[in-house]
């Protein structure tokens, strides 16, 4: 079985912003460089303000640095692929991306290195910067959505589901001592 998507693109916005919120989640540990800026004032006596200059400023660096990476790459002439209109094909052996019914490109599935499932969509990281990003109104129905689930569960790439108190753990065979 293969799931189709509707025809769309990634916007710049949603790229930069989804971009911004995993590159500050998996850099979390820089912001641990403001502690010892902060807590200057303990051995300063009257670098209270010099301090809270300090760490605000580098925080405001710190976030437009990362914001410019994104929006640069967004601007890239390289990166214009990631904003063209695609339909893609998925199923379990690849996903096809696909600019007209014979132009397009194939993603094997050991390229994804990641997958973060949200109530709303879909993010297939690809490398730090790039990702396809699948909102759940691409897809034709909800049983597309399912379906994609179970192909992502299958290839490692979201944690199993555990069983519900409604369905019944299965039980192994042995014997019991």
């Amino acid at each position: 079985m293969q799931i189709k998507t509707k025809k769309f693109n990634l916007d710049k916005k949603t790229y930069i912003r989804l971009g911004m919120q995993s590159l500050l989640r998996e850099w979390w540990w820089a912001w641990l460089v403001l502690i010892p800026i902060l807590a200057l004032p303990i051995f300063v006596k009257g670098a209270l303000w010099w301090c809270i200059f300090a760490a605000v400023l580098l925080s405001g660096l710190y976030i437009a640095f990362v914001w410019v990476q994104f929006a640069g790459v967004s601007q890239m002439e390289q990166a214009k692929q990631m904003f063209d209109k695609y339909v893609y094909e998925i199923d379990s052996r690849q996903i096809l991306a696909k600019i007209n019914e014979r132009e397009g490109m194939k993603i094997e599935w050991s390229k994804i290195q990641k997958v973060k499932q949200t109530k709303d969509y879909f993010l297939f990281y690809l490398s730090r910067g790039q990702f396809l990003y699948f909102p759940h109104q691409v897809f034709l129905g909800k049983n597309d959505v399912k379906f994609l689930e179970a192909i992502l569960r299958r290839k490692n790439l979201l944690p199993a589901t555990e069983p519900t108190a409604a369905e019944p753990k299965p039980e192994t065979t042995g014997s019991k001592r």
